[in-house]
């Protein structure tokens, strides 16, 4: 099997010839070496690593998963050496601040990183990836005490770090919570309460576990309203650094589940004996706020992780297909001397990685995108910029996590396809790969809730201002495919479907804000589905204006690269804009019939 998890040539291209990430070096002084020459040493750096090191260790930590024994929690034999070595290489902290011993990179950068770590072995990667996330609260929120205790210790993965919000009873209903906490003399609170489905909720590869927790103070209002975090360490941290007494923080089971077995998924039992200490993280109250900052970047992370497995299996497919002889050519299928052929040669099995291409292609564009917004809203030059990228960050969030985890999971069945009974068998990586992506659909808030999110707080968010910049950005780039040979027809179907679009959004803002609001929550998912189509024929459009003024000039090999670009943005408009425009009609109906029907009309 060919060790070839994402497109090289590709990831280029959307970061030097669609984004121009170099040009971010001039923002920031953080970011002033990340010139090309560095940007793809790091990108080569980062796909050694993923290959070489990330990827043997993959199918072990699927085998062999974690266990709990005696109340301690073992991760997979192999990531022990996996994690010395991935903090050694400074991987964790790539775009955090190099105070703290980050390394400063513009995301736009880390996101190829995150590409092919996450591509390689994403259930190893949860362990730093929430570390880092965890670190940011600290640093955004942090008091200057907690910063010197805890940030140096995450950054550089001496520590790991957690986010624990989900009970029993409180899943996405976060505001129904139980877990308590009562202030202590010297300031410190005392935590009782239960958690469950922690990633990374304990483990072997740190010292020490650093838990945000959402805790309700006594007598604090009801609701999300009354929810403060809490910094909660598995050891508690001497004056002088040193770790102190346990805490009280005890795994009391680990979850069973249907891929991600390297990641110990925990329930956590915080204070059962009268003696887990928090401090408070921030503003009392105003949890909910300072966690919706690490949600809103794991609900990104979550989408790079469904899209690398996306990838994966895109390049584990095309390379299957190329070498797997099976069946003549449909063309010479009556011939009996005609030879067996590679499936590529298979009008259904093109078609099937055509589907993987163009979704690959549109969401790495998206992804990608998305981080180099996030880089412009915190360094553009003018506060309007910052604004303007900002808009677009959080717009196009619940596509990034809750429409590309959909089309990844698609993608990784369609690679299982065409491996065929190959495909099934757990020797082969596809398995695994649809196992492991499917939870991305789920976390970090369900795709139904990213579809509400959308249609409740982002379409009208400013007055509706970052859904209309938005809009302008699309224009753009049809605009200039309709000045490009080739492009006209194309740009002109694309443009058509925006414009649907916009008037399906009109539609269900209105019916939203209406008696009919039930109806048109009920079709947040498919309103999400269709933002989300035009969203990718937005990316390939702008892709291919970018590939179409390069052909003329283009070498041999560039040549096949850019044209294959065009015939994504053509694939796409001819085969699944169509159905788009009929996810419209349908929209346009806001059918009630879900919120209709009686309970007794379904199965007793």
């Amino acid at each position: 099997m060919a060790q070839v998890i994402s497109d090289r040539r590709d990831i280029e291209f959307v970061i030097h010839e669609q984004l121009d990430a170099e040009s971010l070096s001039q923002l920031h002084e953080n970011f002033a070496d990340f010139n090309k020459k560095t940007i793809n040493l790091i990108i080569s750096e980062a796909k050694n690593f993923a290959v070489k090191e990330l990827l043997p260790a993959s199918k072990e930590g699927d085998e062999q998963g974690c266990t709990l024994e005696n109340g301690k929690v073992a991760t997979p034999d192999s990531f022990k050496r996996l994690y010395k070595i991935f903090n050694e290489g400074e991987w964790l902290a790539v775009t955090e601040d190099p105070e703290w011993g980050g390394q400063g990179m513009p995301r736009t950068v880390a996101a190829a990183t995150a590409e092919y770590f996450n591509g390689a072995n994403f259930p190893f990667m949860m362990y730093p990836g929430l570390t880092a996330g965890a670190g940011h609260l600290v640093d955004k929120f942090g008091t200057q005490e907690q910063k010197q205790t805890y940030l140096k210790n995450m950054y550089t993965g001496k520590w790991t770090g957690t986010m624990l919000l989900t009970e029993p009873d409180a899943g996405s209903d976060v505001g129904a919570l139980t877990t308590k906490a009562v202030k202590n003399d010297d300031g410190t609170f005392t935590i009782t309460g239960e958690k469950i489905f922690i990633s990374g909720g304990d483990h072997d590869l740190a010292e020490n576990i650093i838990h945000p927790v959402l805790a309700r103070i006594e007598g604090a209002p009801e609701g999300t309203k009354g929810i403060s975090l809490f910094l909660v360490p598995k050891h508690r941290v001497n004056k002088d650094g040193t770790l102190g007494e346990f805490n009280d923080v005890i795994c009391t089971g680990l979850e069973h589940k249907l891929g991600i077995h390297g990641n110990s998924t925990c329930s956590l039992s915080l204070g059962s004996k009268g003696n887990c200490i928090g401090t408070l993280l921030g503003e009392e109250n105003k949890g909910m706020k300072a966690m919706f900052l690490m949600m809103n970047e794991a609900r990104c992370l979550v989408g790079f992780q469904g899209f690398a497995c996306a990838t994966a299996a895109y390049m584990y497919a095309l390379d299957y297909a190329k070498n797997r002889i099976q069946g003549k050519d449909i063309l010479h299928f009556m011939n009996p001397d005609a030879k067996s052929v590679p499936i590529i040669r298979h009008p259904d099995v093109r078609r099937q990685l055509m589907m993987m291409k163009v979704n690959v292609e549109g969401m790495r564009s998206l992804l990608y995108f998305v981080m180099y917004c996030a880089d412009m809203a915190r360094h553009a030059p003018s506060q309007e910029q910052k604004d303007k990228y900002q808009g677009f960050v959080e717009v196009l969030t619940p596509i990034a996590k809750g429409y590309v985890t959909d089309r990844s999971f698609e993608v990784c069945s369609q690679g299982m396809q065409v491996y065929g009974g190959y495909g099934f068998i757990e020797e082969y990586p596809m398995a695994q790969l649809l196992r492991d992506c499917r939870i991305t659909m789920i976390y970090e808030g369900t795709n139904g809730i990213q579809a509400m999110d959308l249609l409740g707080r982002k379409l009208g968010l400013n007055k509706g201002k970052p859904i209309m910049d938005l809009f302008g950005e699309m224009q753009k780039a049809v605009s200039l495919g309709k000045t490009l040979p080739g492009l006209e027809k194309l740009a002109v179907k694309v443009e058509e479907a925006m414009n649907k679009l916009a008037e399906v959004a009109i539609h269900m803002g209105q019916t939203a804000m209406s008696a009919k609001v039930l109806n048109a929550f009920a079709n947040a998912h498919p309103f999400q589905d269709a933002t989300g189509d035009i969203t990718m024929a937005w990316m390939l459009l702008w892709r291919a204006t970018i590939a179409a003024q390069k052909l003329e000039k283009a070498k041999n090999k560039d040549k096949s690269f850019y044209e294959g670009i065009i015939k994504s943005l053509q694939f796409y408009v001819e085969t699944q804009l169509p159905i788009t425009l009929g996810r419209f009609n349908a929209l346009m109906n806001t059918s009630s019939v879900a919120v209709d029907i009686d309970d007794s009309m379904f199965p007793s």
